[in-house]
């Protein structure tokens, strides 16, 4: 027992030391969290976690998610320790260029890293997407005797984690859910860059997880071991309510002048300040990245033990798929990111004919349509489900009671929504979706942003998108929500002109690797685009195409998205009966359209062809890279108004004689 505690002391010790090291090489970083949190590090990684470092990604493993990101250093410490594809170089080259250890962690790019956290309360809700997903395939998959999927979600979340708001939402919708595979473990360290948390954090932060329905554990003393095991160990027992366990730390322990100050939070400690940490904790104050051969052995011994875990759950599942061969044979290919066969036959095609219909409303037809055929897809909205169309009507919905169901309700908790789904896409089986208005984007941006680092498939989807929703005026109306998505690198935003582009839209999406995809859908219903008379609305995937051609060589380009795409084509009558030849290019998506080659982009926007005029109620920042010198915008400068859509039309200038006017002078 003495030897035992002898070399748990110094392999937790080596994990401090290591990263004050680290972080002091770099000249870069935060050591304090991650010298206070190594005992946590420590038990969580030999006693609880349970996973392969030979195969990070197997399927039923235990998932740690670090959303104290500022710390990622005591993560990378134990990925290499515990035997991990991560080397002692790599933690030498912490924080540089091309290293595997970036600055925070960064999923894809050190084996064993969850999901990339860094914006704080992000990994927090990220937590509960992942939970959310356990949940789905355990229902959809587990059977009697074959628990496929038992694993929980493990998260370190820090001071400032908790300041967030997104971490509210997502604390209450995991409370309300039941999410008894969530177990975090909060650190309790009263320091934040400005110095104590006590000059803007003072709360009871126990009852107000108590009052979410979370079950709730407080301890006073990180470096108590046997205490955080058997809070863990209450933890997994409490299957009924998410678990927060509350340790109280210190942070930079070990240091003797830094210790317990904001000067370790955020910055190297220091030379002279490592050797005296180093001389505390018995080290050689002389030699840096010192890992005694035995701290290694045991590390690596203990994270050996979860081959064998692993090969226990494959020997199950090769039963399981003995017995249940078409259920398995469905995860082998959603977990591969396969679609199945003939879904997209079930693509519906509106007909010229065909009353006006809102995008939202044709999206919705859509997703009932392909909903059948592609079981991991699943989702909802932030309490929008009959304003987005976005309800799955012939499935249930996603509660404590019944996690096979198809249909979330986020509540009006846009924020944790986006986070939420991020987890849930990062959970290999499922394909996940979520609703609000355009305009609500803005409460979604950190997640939307960290999908597009990630290069994962969540599918955004938001209705409402224009000046066209009328009544309810400048704060509902987006103006530069457009221009900001589009800003974002690896996101691909599409605004579909009419059912037939919405259901290619969802076919796009649905298809796409490497990033997100937003999908932008209107209130108000437009007229269906005749197939067999104009341009094929599959020809979206291009991002942009021609979809009336002039009755010669274009005099005129006219060029729109969404709504206005009706628009533009009222207007290509009246030029063309005036012996103006017009074209119209429908452009549902820039990032799409930039994909194609130069011949491509050549066929629809000739170079020779420099009398474009582009209309899109938006801001028309960056429209000038498709209108050319001699081309001009009709779009959006100030916010809207509330009225009508048809007065708002004439009054901001979306008329067929308006657009006429335009387009005449610039020829």
């Amino acid at each position: 027992m003495e030897n035992q505690q002898d070399i748990e002391k110094l392999a937790i010790d080596t994990v401090r030391v290591l990263a004050a090291d680290a972080v002091q090489k770099a000249n870069s970083g935060h050591p304090g969290t991650a010298m206070a949190l190594a005992p946590m590090g420590h038990v969580l990684w030999t006693k609880f976690l349970n996973y392969n470092p030979k195969n990070p990604d197997w399927a039923n493993r235990d998932r740690f998610i670090l959303s104290a990101g500022h710390a990622c250093i005591l993560q990378y410490n134990f990925l290499y320790l515990m035997g991990y594809d991560l080397s002692l170089d790599d933690i030498k080259q912490f924080r540089q260029l091309n290293s595997k250890t970036a600055g925070h962690p960064e999923y894809g790019l050190a084996p064993g890293i969850e999901v990339t956290t860094g914006p704080l309360g992000q990994g927090f809700a990220n937590a509960v997407g992942f939970a959310i997903a356990q949940k789905h395939l355990a229902a959809r998959y587990n059977k009697p005797g074959f628990e496929l999927f038992n694993y929980n979600i493990y998260t370190i979340c820090s001071d400032g984690d908790l300041m967030e708001g997104v971490t509210s939402e997502a604390a209450s919708l995991a409370g309300h859910l039941q999410l008894g595979n969530l177990i975090y473990l909060y650190d309790d360290n009263h320091i934040s860059i400005e110095g104590s948390t006590d000059i803007a954090f003072n709360e009871d932060v126990s009852a107000r997880f108590r009052a979410y329905g979370w079950h709730v554990q407080d301890l006073t003393d990180v470096n108590d071991t046997h205490a955080l095991e058997l809070a863990l160990i209450n933890a997994k027992a409490e299957t009924q309510k998410p678990s927060f366990i509350r340790v109280r730390s210190l942070i930079a322990y070990g240091s003797p002048n830094k210790s317990g100050t904001a000067g370790s939070h955020g910055s190297p400690l220091g030379a002279d300040e490592i050797k005296l940490v180093k001389q505390f904790f018995g080290f050689d104050p002389e030699k840096s990245f010192n890992v005694p051969d035995e701290v290694l052995d045991y590390y690596h011994k203990k994270g050996a033990r979860g081959a064998a875990v692993e090969e226990k759950w494959n020997k199950l599942f090769a039963d399981y798929k003995a017995k249940f061969p078409e259920l398995a044979t469905e995860y082998e290919a959603a977990a591969k990111g396969e679609l199945p066969a003939g879904w997209k036959d079930k693509l519906p095609v509106f007909k010229g004919s065909d009353p006006k219909m809102a995008t939202r409303q044709a999206s919705g037809k859509v997703l009932n349509a392909i909903a059948p055929a592609l079981p991991n897809l699943i989702g909802g909205a932030a309490d929008l489900a009959p304003s987005t169309e976005t309800n799955l009507k012939e499935y249930d919905s996603f509660t404590s009671e019944n996690r096979a169901g198809r249909n979330f309700h986020f509540g009006i908790r846009e924020h944790a929504m986006g986070s939420a789904l991020n987890g849930m896409a990062l959970t290999k089986g499922v394909l996940p979706f979520g609703a609000t208005f355009l305009m609500f984007s803005e409460y979604m941006r950190p997640p939307i942003r960290l999908a597009a680092i990630m290069k994962i498939n969540p599918i955004f989807v938001y209705t409402h998108d224009s000046i066209g929703l009328g009544e309810d005026g400048t704060t509902h109306q987006p103006i530069e929500q457009l221009a900001s998505l589009r800003s974002i690198p690896n996101l691909t935003v599409i605004r579909p002109a009419d059912a037939n582009e919405s259901a290619h839209a969802w076919r796009v999406a649905i298809e796409k690797k490497g990033g997100p995809t937003v999908l932008i859908f209107t209130r108000q219903g437009l007229p269906i685009l005749d197939q067999d008379k104009y341009g094929k609305a599959e020809n979206l995937e291009k991002g942009a195409y021609i979809l009336s051609e002039g009755s010669k060589g274009p005099d005129l380009i006219l060029i729109a998205t969404g709504s206005e795409v009706a628009l533009i084509m009222q207007a290509q009558e009246k030029l063309e009966a005036e012996g103006i030849s017009t074209r119209v290019v429908s452009m549902p998506s820039w990032e799409l359209f930039e994909k194609q080659d130069a011949a491509y982009k050549e066929s629809v926007f000739p170079k020779a062809s420099k009398k474009r005029l582009a209309v899109e109620m938006a801001s028309p920042m960056g429209w000038h890279k498709y209108i050319t010198d001699e081309g001009d915008m009709l779009g959006m400068t100030t916010f809207g108004e509330s009225a009508p859509a048809e007065d708002l039309y004439k009054h901001f200038g979306f008329t067929v004689d308006n657009v006429v006017k335009k387009a005449k002078a610039l020829l």
